[in-house]
């Protein structure tokens, strides 16, 4: 077996994915551990000793150990890659066909579009307003006393799309504070914040000039609610752009961080896998 590791640390969760690297490289495990106020490295030991010890392994067992995302705390690291780069492997290593990746993270939102495979040709970001991020959904979600498993299904049931801000969270905040009072339905406020965050998105695709299709990484592609305002948005704007949470979108950056720490490890040896 030719194991490789990758971490991607994010801003709540450490995501890791144990890959078996051969012309065909196979996903063998995909953890996603939640921070809780840890140390992101201390997490990320402790993760990385139980996943070798549940599959009876060494560290020295491990061909390549990749980070990526705020993955340069992690220690005993061969390499570290940068965010996109990663969102573009591991996303591609499941659909060979994509054009482009729109990554919806916790923090911000990236739109990228690719070339000679899983290359990087171009990208944008949203801003550093929180007001289009997982984070911010997230808040929102606990202020309306909701789970993120629940706001998907409930703005799917929305008839009437309350309209929010859209440009700071703060704003925006205050806005879902005064619907509640004013008693709009729950699936009201949250189709309105997902049409409002996928406005934004939509903007960034259109102005990088994407093409079909779009692999959506991260975890706010596990947002039902979320794709389908995108969806929706994407047919207002007149593109044609087909797009789809790719497999474990979550931890697609630890899996690309994997399959370029293959690459990479075969590469100076100077052999293909």
């Amino acid at each position: 077996m030719n194991y490789t590791l990758g971490i991607d640390v994010g801003s709540s969760f450490v995501k890791f994915a144990l890959v078996d690297y051969g012309e065909q490289p196979e996903i063998v495990e995909v953890i996603n551990e939640k921070i809780r106020k840890r140390n992101p490295a201390h997490v990320a030991e402790r993760v990385v000793a139980e996943l070798l010890e549940r599959r009876r392994l060494s560290f020295d067992d491990l061909l390549y150990v990749a980070s990526t995302g705020e993955g340069e705390l992690i220690t005993r690291k061969r390499g570290h890659f940068y965010s996109m780069t990663t969102h573009a492997r591991g996303a591609w290593h499941y659909h060979p066909e994509i054009r482009s990746v729109a990554d919806l993270g916790a923090l911000f939102n990236r739109v990228i579009s690719l070339e000679h495979g899983a290359r990087v040709h171009n990208y944008m970001m949203t801003g550093q307003c929180a007001s289009g991020s997982g984070q911010f959904l997230e808040n929102i979600s606990r202020y309306l006393g909701l789970t993120l498993d629940e706001i998907g299904p409930l703005s799917l049931e929305s008839r009437n799309p309350a309209v929010t801000s859209g440009i700071c969270a703060v704003l925006a905040e205050t806005d879902v504070i005064n619907m509640v009072s004013q008693g709009i339905p729950t699936p009201d406020i949250i189709k309105g914040i997902h049409l409002s965050i996928a406005r934004r998105i939509v903007r960034l695709m259109r102005k990088l000039k994407i093409e079909s299709p779009v692999a959506l990484t991260g975890g706010m592609a596990q947002d039902v609610g979320l794709v389908a305002a995108m969806r929706e948005e994407i047919g207002e704007s007149g593109m044609d752009l087909e797009i789809f949470p790719s497999p474990n979108c979550e931890a697609a950056g630890a899996i690309g961080a994997a399959l370029w720490g293959g690459y990479r490890h075969f590469k100076l040896l100077g052999v293909a896998a």
